[in-house]
């Protein structure tokens, strides 16, 4: 199966949070191209590497519902991913989620 959903992604800070959009695979858990909005990952590394970094979550989208979910991030290797637990609940909470139609965003 290769399911890939696009996903927004907040990585929390102390005082802060940056977001971006990503893919995330249904299959492996992997997320991939991964883009920041206004932060300069070049200059600043990513957010997980950062002292203030907390956590890390997701957000799967269907009109105006959506799923939260939690993201593991590599702060090394610069990866972020689902774990297999995380993920067979997201993909039931997916299921649900777009086996409804879309909610009008007000």
């Amino acid at each position: 199966m290769d399911l890939k959903l696009p996903i927004s992604i907040i990585d929390e800070l102390s005082e802060d949070e940056v977001t971006s959009q990503g893919e995330l695979d249904l299959a492996s858990g992997e997320i991939r191209n991964v883009r920041y909005e206004a932060y300069d990952v070049a200059a600043s590394g990513i957010p997980a590497a950062r002292r203030d970094y907390e956590f890390t979550v997701g957000i799967l989208r269907n009109g105006a519902r959506e799923v939260e979910f939690r993201i593991e991030v590599d702060a090394v290797g610069g990866r972020y991913s689902v774990t297999a637990s995380e993920l067979l609940e997201l993909k039931g909470r997916a299921a649900k989620l777009f086996s409804q139609p879309p909610s009008k965003r007000h």
